[in-house]
């Protein structure tokens, strides 16, 4: 857990996705996954991290656009004021930010630069220790 120094909002911590969890454990198909919980950040980031894997940066993109959107009304429902941390180390919020790291990489390979650095202040401003790869 990050102490929080400043003063500022305390980390947003989300809950367990555990159906979605358990399924891609079981190596479904990812892509049934997101069908299946439309709602899962972890599922959108998966197929999005497979798409990118297979070259297909478009449709990366646009699973990481699902899945970060996903992730943000899960922030919200779970207190996220818009700014603040979201901490790498809780498991549950892996998902959004797999997504986010995912929507970077993808905006910066489409040359949409602006998007790519939004999101690049975005990851630090959750937790600057999320891994980018």
């Amino acid at each position: 857990m990050m102490d929080n120094l400043l003063g500022g909002p305390a980390p947003t911590l989300l809950p367990e996705d555990t159906e979605a969890l358990l399924m891609l454990n079981s190596d479904a198909d990812p892509g049934v996954v997101a069908q299946k919980f439309p709602s899962s950040s972890l599922a959108w980031a998966v197929v999005s991290d497979q798409a990118w894997s297979e070259g297909r940066v478009l449709e990366s993109y646009a699973f990481a656009r699902v899945g970060y959107h996903r992730g943000l009304d899960s922030l919200r429902r779970n207190g996220w004021k818009g700014h603040g941390p979201v901490p790498w180390s809780h498991e549950p919020n892996r998902g959004f930010l797999r997504c986010l790291v995912a929507l970077g990489r993808a905006a910066q390979a489409i040359n949409e630069t602006d998007e790519a650095v939004r999101i690049e202040a975005f990851i630090d401003e959750c937790d600057p220790g999320i891994p980018r790869s």
